[in-house]
């Protein structure tokens, strides 16, 4: 990818002034750019100099996907797949940039985790809160995978709350025809930390974590804007919004709590537990 100059060349996508056109990672990699014509520049140098060491560009493998409409796409007289979604390094992706396809997802393998401890979880032999640590342990990283990235909205908590509450009744073996508030269930589980506050806690480590270092592709994306214009209508909501309203404070107040790191570490935990007693 080096030697292809993709780094040196102008084409692809400018942030904070920065020109972005591809991610590596192993041997995946994303190339981006804001026209047809220039994806295709850049992906005609890949594949050139890739073939001078032997490599071979799999086009079966490799899929297109446009912000606008977009029905086909050809390189060399080769049809590639258009997708609106695909799975990248364990994460869906999405055309529109929304991450409520990705949340569903992500809680419906926890529910699959979930079931394949049902032998587990029905012993009489391991107690109730060795069966919760259980669930915390095993189900839960499931279902949160990637949450640090996550643009959480109201729909979007009351599903990781449903989730939440699902996996406790099925540990407790609380039919759904059993008229069992959600507050007696809690009681008796009497979790740490709810699902949603370590969801917001990993959320706000990774923040501090990039606001603290000095120069980084990510903290440039976080921070920086895309030139051009805003499309009309009410904004949507963005990831730096939500970190914002969980803490309660601007972002130019953030930046001198995030100096200390103690400081941040003590207001993580109170936001992540303030989560849990709202909710209980």
């Amino acid at each position: 990818m080096r030697k292809a100059g993709l780094d040196e060349s102008k084409v692809g996508i400018k942030i904070a002034g920065r020109n972005i056109n591809n991610l590596r990672y192993a041997d995946d990699t994303t190339l981006m750019a804001e026209s047809e014509e220039e994806l295709k520049s850049l992906l005609m140098r890949v594949k050139k100099e890739s073939a001078k060491v032997g490599l071979k560009l799999n086009i079966k493998k490799t899929k297109i996907m446009a912000s606008g409409p977009l029905n086909s796409w050809q390189i060399d007289g080769e049809e590639m797949e258009v997708v609106t979604d695909f799975i990248f390094l364990g994460s869906k992706i999405t055309s529109d940039g929304d991450c409520s396809q990705e949340i569903k997802r992500c809680l419906l393998l926890g529910r699959k985790a979930m079931a394949n401890l049902d032998s587990i979880l029905k012993s009489r032999d391991i107690t109730l809160p060795t069966k919760v640590r259980i669930v915390q342990a095993m189900v839960f990283p499931v279902a949160m995978y990637g949450c640090e990235s996550w643009t959480i909205r109201k729909a979007e908590r009351q599903r990781i709350e449903a989730f939440e509450l699902w996996c406790w009744r099925r540990l407790l073996r609380v039919p759904w025809t059993a008229r069992r508030s959600n507050r007696s269930v809690l009681e008796e589980i009497n979790p740490d930390c709810s699902l949603e506050g370590q969801i917001l806690k990993l959320k706000l480590k990774y923040f501090g974590h990039l606001m603290r270092r000095k120069d980084s592709l990510e903290k440039g994306l976080m921070l920086g804007k895309i030139e051009g214009n805003r499309r009309r209508g009410r904004q949507r909501m963005r990831w730096l919004d939500g970190v914002t309203e969980a803490v309660g404070v601007k972002l130019n107040g953030l930046q001198k709590m995030i100096e200390d790191r103690k400081t941040w570490r003590n207001i993580v935990h109170g936001v992540a537990m303030g989560r849990t007693r709202l909710r209980n």
